[in-house]
């Protein structure tokens, strides 16, 4: 890639030649370390913009189309800005049966915000993204790229708000990535384990070995 279509990693090379020296030097190799560049750059500009796909792309080897079908993959990356506090909300099945929808209207209602938007004051974006690996404590939500914050009605979910209305983000219920015990059942920050276990799951009729 010539020197003068670098511009965010124009100059970070020896980051770059860190990050490729992580795979085999061949042209499969530079399209792996695809994502970790892209997570670089939304680490620091909050999303990955037409430009830095195009570099990525030039930098990998690759088209800035593949760069974005990766991108729209993950939920984790974002295509326009986003506010300090990026609002995700698991509405997967098994939290939309136990309240997702109600948490999700709640927050675009509050926030008078829909996805892909920014509030005003540059505070709040809002996302439904796929399962987050939670869901013996549903409905839950995840704040940028932070813990879970757990079991959110109507009244915690005003209360996580208001914190973050004076940029006091609350302490999450659960860290990440989530503790899943041997037998499958998950555990809480508090020490609390919920959900069902593995080990009195029984075979269908008819399932093979």
């Amino acid at each position: 890639m010539k020197g003068e279509n670098l511009t965010y990693f124009a100059d970070k090379q020896p980051l770059v030649a860190d990050i490729f020296s992580r795979y085999p030097d061949s042209p499969q190799g530079r399209r792996s370390a695809l994502m970790p560049l892209l997570r670089e750059v939304q680490d620091a500009e909050g999303f990955v913009s037409e430009p830095r796909m195009a570099e990525i792309a030039s930098l990998c080897g690759t088209t800035a189309t593949e760069v974005r079908s990766v991108m729209s993959f993950y939920s984790t990356y974002h295509t326009v800005p986003t506010g300090r506090y990026h609002l995700q909300v698991c509405s997967t099945l098994m939290c939309a049966l136990k309240g997702s929808d109600e948490l999700w209207d709640e927050l675009v209602t509050q926030l008078d915000v829909q996805p892909g938007e920014v509030t005003p004051d540059g505070r709040f974006s809002v996302q439904k993204v796929e399962c987050l690996g939670s869901c013996g404590t549903a409905p839950m939500m995840q704040i940028n790229d932070d813990g879970y914050y757990e079991n959110v009605g109507p009244a915690k979910c005003a209360r996580i708000l208001e914190s973050l209305r004076n940029d006091l983000q609350p302490l999450p219920d659960n860290p990440v990535p989530v503790t899943v015990t041997a037998d499958g059942r998950q555990t809480l920050a508090s020490g609390e384990i919920v959900g069902a276990s593995i080990t009195g799951l029984t075979q269908l009729p008819g399932g093979g070995a």
